[in-house]
């Protein structure tokens, strides 16, 4: 996989997948200076390891003909400080 991610100014990003074209964009937390519009790069942190969890179930679960379609994770990142980090 590659990607290519731009600074757009104003704390934004846009992430590109270079193979299909597909884009996210993200922006800082309005706690951390941004408008919070997007998702940060933090919450694709935290919601990544959600979609990857899904997505290996979802492989198996088809390997045993289940059908999954549906099924939800709910996703809450809590940050800290002093260091600023996901906590």
């Amino acid at each position: 996989m590659t990607s290519r991610v731009v600074y757009q100014g104003a704390l934004r990003t846009t992430c590109t997948h270079l193979q299909s074209g597909s884009a996210i964009e993200t922006d800082a937390p309005v706690d951390n200076q941004g408008k919070g519009e997007r998702f940060s790069p933090t919450d694709l942190l935290a919601t990544s390891l959600a979609t990857c969890m899904l997505t290996v179930m979802g492989i198996k679960a088809r390997d045993m003909e289940i059908d999954m379609t549906g099924l939800s994770i709910s996703v809450q990142k809590n940050m800290l400080s002093d260091p600023r980090r996901v906590g």
